[in-house]
């Protein structure tokens, strides 16, 4: 009982206000459009740097490394701090970073510049992403729509990874690597909206401070009087969530195959322009961010980790077909498959929130941020992978991965994670 009412406490901390923000919400998933298409422009850019620079795979990985590991691991560390002492206003100082990173990529000379400006792009969504997805989950209120307000905040940056193949065919083929330059602009626009969510952030901080004061006084009395078994439940927690990170960590390198690699396949199998293999890379990031907005909701309906397990295994059979198929229905599979596999993008972060309440920045940098660095070592591996014994090779590799989603079986059931919350 006493476990109960401690667990409502460490809840309300979180989010004061009752009803859902919409408008917070909103506005938060649109700057994570912004965030994550200058984010994407990066491996959209691979071809143009392929041949303007005569980069390997090898070093186009090496860049894929540098953005994703430096966008990934710093967003745990930043989780941590800011679950001690929220920080509103390092939400529009991250994306000065990402301002100065895009700059830099327009005017980069050499390889070495380019990691350089993407090191600085990375630092930028590393910032933003666990203090993003906590406005979202403090913006849901306490309707019981997490996985809503989640999946509006998450299909922000799937929709801006949506446009990089655009952004590519439209921008940077005509234009070239100078046309990153126009992402400055995108930029200062995340910074001006960002602004406003911080001072709404503010204000949400100062409504925590009574109850943080309440807080402290009852985790002294629960100290002296719980004896029940916590080394149980923190095994649990812990197992569950290494197992969320290696499925998410699987299902990164199976979109980082996709989005980084897939386009050169396509150009040598179908002998297509740049352009052209950049329309079936955006159908598979327009689908899934469709995907996206609509897992969250029949997460909340259906159950978080029968969305997980449908998302890894219901992609698995289309995904083994994909290396085999024409170019007309490649582009029926891309949307298929980037809709099934990406619907459980949101649900992934709300289910690792539920299981360790009152910890939103850090469990969300864990599952946003360290298991798509682990991704990003994907990208080095699959790019040495494709020098090493070729394309189609590596291809057929990525597309096997979706079926280590037969694992989720093994994390706890929806009631069984409300029964960990209420021990």
């Amino acid at each position: 009982m006493i476990m109960g009412i401690a667990k409502k406490q460490v809840l309300s901390e979180e989010k004061p206000q009752q009803q859902t923000m919409y408008k917070i919400l909103v506005i938060i998933g649109f700057v994570h459009l912004l965030n994550d298409s200058i984010q994407a422009v990066v491996p959209a850019m691979f071809p143009i740097l392929q041949q303007s620079m005569g980069l390997t795979f090898t070093q186009l990985g090496l860049i894929a490394f540098a953005l994703n590991l430096t966008a990934s691991i710093i967003q745990p560390v930043v989780g941590i701090y800011t679950d001690k002492k929220p920080s509103p206003y390092a939400l529009p100082i991250g994306l000065c970073f990402t301002f100065l990173g895009v700059i830099g990529l327009a005017f980069a000379p050499s390889f070495w510049m380019v990691i350089v400006s993407v090191i600085f792009i990375g630092l930028g969504s590393a910032t933003f992403h666990p203090e993003g997805s906590r406005v979202a989950y403090m913006a849901a209120g306490t309707g019981g729509k997490r996985g809503l307000a989640q999946s509006i905040f998450q299909v922000g940056g799937n929709t801006g990874q949506a446009l990089a193949p655009l952004i590519t065919a439209l921008i940077l083929v005509p234009l070239g690597q100078f046309g990153a330059i126009w992402f400055a602009i995108v930029a200062a626009l995340a910074v001006g909206l960002l602004m406003y969510i911080a001072r709404w952030y503010s204000e949400q901080i100062k409504l925590y401070q009574p109850m943080k004061k309440h807080k402290a006084k009852t985790d002294t009395a629960l100290d002296a009087n719980e004896v029940i078994d916590n080394g149980k439940k923190r095994k649990v927690i812990i197992y569950s969530i290494s197992l969320l990170i290696f499925l998410v960590f699987a299902r990164s390198w199976f979109h980082a195959g996709i989005t980084n690699f897939y386009a050169f396949y396509l150009i040598d199998g179908f002998s297509l322009t740049i352009s052209q293999a950049q329309v079936y890379i955006f159908i598979f990031l327009a689908a899934g961010a469709v995907g996206t907005f609509v897992g969250g909701p029949l997460a909340d309906r259906f159950g978080k980790r029968n969305m997980i397990f449908f998302s890894m295994l219901g992609s698995a059979p289309l995904a083994l077909i994909l290396p085999h198929a024409g170019p007309g229905f490649t582009y029926v599979l891309m949307a298929i498959i980037g809709f099934i596999i990406l619907s459980s993008f949101s649900v992934t972060v709300v289910y690792a929130q539920e299981l360790v309440p009152g910890k939103i920045g850090t469990v969300s940098g864990l599952i946003i941020g360290l298991a798509f660095g682990m991704g990003a070592v994907g990208s080095v591996a699959l790019g040495w992978f494709a020098d090493l014994v070729g394309l189609s090779n590596t291809m057929l590799f990525v597309v096997s991965l979706p079926f280590i989603g037969i694992l989720t079986v093994f994390l706890p059931s929806d009631k069984r994670l409300k029964e960990i919350n209420q021990e």
